[in-house]
């Protein structure tokens, strides 16, 4: 399934850069254990923290579009360099921020406009520069479950650190892991970049390529399956462990439901890089989010339990950031991959609108009923129709296509 991946050159860049989104995935999608311990601390409220949250998912997608258009234009490595160390600071400083606007400025803005300058845009399209066509597929589904990976060994290892040495403790210490992607930027952008890939029509230049794209039906109604995509995921990385709490189960149920979740994606973003090369991406897209209908359905109808959180995190973590690869293929399918961390960018940014509001309509959800039923109901919807609205889509069928992703 991945021989396109064997070679000591194609798999070392790849690896790189799955590396690296490990660390900056696995940091972010883990401040959601820190929601509980801050209100505790604090005493700013869920609102509060759940705001801070949700400018933090706007801030991640709104970085990207930014930081593959700098790296479209001068490489990848000083925005990647950058990025890390803006990381590690925003989590440094997040235990000196006592109030709802200094949250906003360390986890809304800074570990977020870091984890997102060094997140799928930028890194996805440095690997495809340095790949081979054939590998892109592959390799774009083994970089996506590197991140699952990180969520997968970062959201115990934190839930422990809060444990054992405070919330605040284990903010510094997130601090210092993040600091560890720095070599593996330099071994990446070290690594030479391919030549060129041939594209049928002429460069005419970034903002001509946007403007192609933002008048291309099929490009906005990928961004608002996209969009769907980052209103779950976002309500359920910042709400689960209050979720979690509602049912009357220890904390240690979510921080094992999320690593779950990770590890169930590294293998559902295997599968869905391997399932780009042979089936239309698109039909990928909407069985994922069709999946996604049912397993909500049927979580709201199982008594709460400890296993039942379990099996939920397991069929949603299959798709859960898997929807990466067949979407960063399909910008690559229509637009090439000239500007493709440009592009992907910015269906990113309408996947964390999405995101922003999940995490915000989630607490405010929360103050206002008591509970997340609401928004259960609304993700299922959102799911459905993003499902739907894929299918329209224009794409030629897999075997008459020279992938670009």
């Amino acid at each position: 399934m991945f021989r396109s991946l064997r070679a000591p050159g194609v798999l070392l860049t790849t690896l790189l850069a799955a590396g690296i989104l490990a660390i900056t995935m696995g940091t972010r999608q883990s401040l959601g254990l820190f929601v509980s311990p801050l209100n505790s601390a604090t005493g700013l409220g869920i609102a509060t923290i759940s705001f801070a949250m949700a400018i933090g998912q706007l801030s991640w997608g709104a970085i990207q579009p930014l930081a593959g258009a700098v790296a479209d234009r001068y490489g990848a490595r000083p925005v990647l360099f950058a990025a890390v160390l803006l990381l590690a600071l925003g989590c440094a400083v997040t235990p000196f921020m006592a109030s709802g606007f200094g949250l906003v400025v360390a986890i809304g803005l800074m570990t977020q406009l870091g984890a997102g300058a060094a997140s799928f845009s930028v890194l996805i399209g440095a690997a495809a520069q340095r790949l081979p066509a054939e590998a892109r597929g592959s390799a774009s589904g083994v970089i996506n479950a590197g991140g699952s990976f990180g969520q997968f060994v970062f959201a115990p290892l934190v839930q422990k650190l809060i444990q054992s040495v405070g919330w605040a403790g284990a903010m510094g210490t997130l601090a210092a892991m993040a600091l560890a992607a720095l070599p593996l930027v330099g071994r990446l952008t070290r690594q030479p970049a391919a030549a060129p890939a041939h594209h049928p029509e002429a460069d005419l230049g970034l903002m001509r390529a946007i403007r192609n794209a933002m008048a291309d039906r099929s490009y906005l109604l990928l961004h608002l399956g996209f969009f769907t995509c980052g209103f779950h995921i976002a309500f359920l990385v910042t709400h689960l462990p209050g979720e979690v709490d509602l049912c009357g189960l220890p904390p240690e149920v979510a921080s094992s439901s999320l690593a779950i979740i990770g590890l169930a994606n590294i293998l559902g973003s295997l599968y869905a890089g391997a399932c780009v090369s042979r089936y239309r991406s698109k039909h990928v897209l909407a069985a994922m989010y069709a999946s996604r209908v049912v397993l909500i359905g049927a979580y709201l109808l199982m008594p709460p339990s400890a296993l039942g959180f379990y099996v939920f995190a397991a069929g949603l973590g299959f798709t859960w950031l898997a929807t990466v690869p067949p979407t960063a293929s399909l910008v690559g399918k229509l637009f090439g991959l000239r500007y493709l961390g440009t592009l992907f960018g910015l269906t990113l940014l309408s996947h964390q609108i999405g995101g922003f509001l999940g995490a915000w309509l989630g607490g405010l959800a929360l103050v206002e009923f008591g509970n997340y039923s609401w928004m259960w109901y609304a993700d299922m919807a959102l799911a459905a129709m993003a499902a739907l609205v894929n299918l329209p889509i224009r794409e030629a069928r897999v075997e008459r296509l020279a992938l670009a992703g």
